[in-house]
């Protein structure tokens, strides 16, 4: 709680400065602008919550500059959940003894997600998600923007009928995007494939209702059968091979392979979790087997022709603010390039979530969402582990 105490003396800090002058210039020896563009020496210029100028002539002084740093969009992790903690006693914990605790939980890992430079994240998810994004988006606490699923949906949710009525409700609760899990059973275990009557009730609903679709699949089969029915994301998929990557290439489906945080979070955590839940000996060792597989599976994504990867992290207790480290790994055994990295964790990002016109570029008229990191992540990914400026919304948040 400290820790946000602090940010919000930032936040004073920053309104006072924005209440001084109606423009603000921001300078560094390089700006990534989210789409593959690199710009030398420029300085962005925010007035408010928006972006309104790039200047590259190096004409005026810049109120804020950094020096050799790099400026670029804050961050977007697609898949992260916030609400996920360890307790009190040091271990796992799914849920705090009253709700009020857990949306507390989830307060200080946005904090923390805020401070290692996302700026955007889309948490699938629970309940407490909700007034955590309301509180976030009034102001009153630091954190990134927050969009969720809030529950997710199993293929023993009920019939399509039942399903159509989950997605109108998730609708009325305000929910911003659908979580679909085609599996049931231990972790890591067993695939159920949902029917194509529930694959259609639910996709097809979600679309009726401007809802976007999240699909935890993990074989080319369940891939195909959310595909068909018009779903657009799929998460995971450790055992779809070269046809459903294809497939997913051909249809623009984007693609969030989570093989950078999740399964090294929880074996360097392992004594936090075992024992919690279905955390056995016996899932720990699956985890363990899928970190070859997931090698694997990242190399073939990122050769897999117009393939629309995007970052996201599937970080759970452990992970927050360490989600950077899925981008760093997916260069390191996938081959990704850091450029396309990057753009997969801005632009792509922000098109796979439907916000492509005001989020995950430096540019006129977008959102304000402006971090900084100590060298360049085109040559070295690591150094967007290292930020050392953070905005959203034109209100600074770490300098």
């Amino acid at each position: 709680m400290i820790r946000i105490l602090t940010a919000l003396a930032v936040m004073l800090v920053s309104a006072a400065l924005h209440a001084q002058q109606s423009e603000l210039r921001i300078r560094a020896a390089r700006v990534l602008d989210g789409t593959g563009q690199v710009l030398a020496n420029a300085a962005i210029v925010v007035s408010g919550s928006r972006i309104i100028e790039i200047d590259t002539s190096g004409s005026r002084p810049a109120d804020i500059d950094l020096g050799q740093s790099t400026l670029l969009p804050g961050l977007i992790d697609v898949h992260s959940h916030i609400g996920w903690h360890f307790g009190s006693n040091g271990r796992y914990e799914p849920r705090a003894a009253t709700p009020a605790q857990d949306v507390l939980y989830a307060a200080e890992n946005a904090y923390v997600t805020l401070m290692a430079g996302f700026t955007t994240i889309q948490s699938p998810g629970q309940p407490g998600d909700v007034d955590l994004r309301d509180a976030i988006a009034r102001g009153v606490l630091p954190g990134p923007r927050v969009l969720t699923s809030i529950v997710q949906i199993v293929p023993t949710t009920g019939t399509p009928v039942e399903l159509r009525q989950t997605v109108r409700e998730l609708k009325r609760l305000r929910a911003d995007v659908v979580k679909i899990i085609d599996a049931v059973g231990g972790r890591g275990g067993v695939e159920q494939t949902m029917s194509g009557e529930q694959w259609q009730a639910l996709c097809g609903e979600a679309r009726a209702q401007g809802l976007r679709t999240m699909v935890h699949a993990q074989t080319t089969e369940s891939v195909k059968a959310a595909i068909d029915a018009g779903c657009m994301q799929i998460e995971h998929g450790v055992g779809v091979d070269a046809a459903g990557l294809a497939l997913m290439a051909e249809r623009g489906v984007y693609f969030d392979p989570n093989v950078g945080l999740v399964m090294q979070n929880y074996l360097r955590n392992r004594a936090r979790f075992l024992g919690v839940g279905d955390y056995t000996e016996e899932s720990f060792a699956s985890m363990e087997r899928a970190m070859a597989l997931n090698a694997s599976l990242i190399r073939r994504a990122v050769s897999t022709p117009g393939l629309k990867l995007v970052l996201g992290s599937d970080a759970v207790a452990g992970g927050h603010g360490r989600n950077a480290d899925e981008l760093v790994e997916r260069v390191r055994q996938g081959g990704q390039t850091p450029m396309d990295a990057i753009v997969s964790a801005t632009s792509r990002a922000a098109e796979s979530l439907g916000l492509e016109k005001t989020i995950g570029r430096i540019a006129s008229g977008y959102q304000a969402d402006i971090i900084a990191v100590d060298g360049d992540p085109t040559k070295d990914i690591k150094a967007l582990t290292r930020v050392t400026f953070v905005m959203r919304d034109g209100t600074i948040y770490k300098r």
